[in-house]
């Protein structure tokens, strides 16, 4: 017979999951993310799994959902009123330490995250704004600040500097400091 579960208890093995599912994909990838074992970790059976997420596609659609919503809080916290070149180079920095983190968000061009995201369930995909980064370079171009350049060059400059982090193992010296320091450098260059 199966167990029930009280709302706070489904809530929390819910959010355990995601939790566990996340540290998992970071680690391992998709498809080496094993529902049984994470399972194992959170103390369900694989059958109760099913009372949480209906597939091991929503969970991860979870998990990226919940990424999406820590840079978005990020994003709040970081960018003040009266928006300013150093809280958008503030906020670039701290959204390079979470991808850096994450890992999982480096990983959307490898065929891991695209059998994924080939599995993932299309009215997820059709809502989620995580499988691209505009809903960053919105951000960073919705103030008040004026670009001295063309905003498509713009964002392909920050795009070039957040893609640091998928190379980070060839740079021969800290990564976040070079990121900071390319950005530090560069910031002045596209905002008046």
């Amino acid at each position: 017979m199966a167990r029930s579960f009280s709302e706070d208890e489904k809530k929390r093995i819910g959010q355990n999951l995601i939790i566990e599912c996340e540290k998992s994909w970071a680690s391992y990838g998709y498809k080496k993310t094993n529902i049984d074992q994470l399972c194992g970790k959170v103390g369900i059976s694989k059958g109760a799994f099913y009372l949480f997420f209906d597939s091991k596609e929503w969970l991860f659609c979870s998990v990226l959902d919940t990424i999406q919503e820590r840079m978005m809080c990020l994003i709040a916290a970081t960018m003040t009123e009266k928006v300013s070149k150093q809280s958008i180079s503030q906020m670039l920095k701290k959204l390079y330490l979470e991808y850096d983190k994450t890992n999982i968000l480096t990983q959307r061009n490898n065929p891991d995250f695209i059998a994924f995201l080939n599995r993932a369930p299309e009215e997820w995909k059709q809502k989620s704004r995580i499988i691209s980064d505009d809903f960053i370079m919105n951000k960073l171009f919705d103030s008040q600040l004026q670009l001295k350049m063309e905003k498509q060059k713009a964002v392909g400059i920050f795009n070039a500097l957040l893609s640091i982090v998928t190379n980070k193992e060839t740079i021969g010296y800290d990564h976040f400091e070079v990121f900071s320091t390319l950005l530090d450098s560069v910031i002045d260059k596209i905002y008046e």
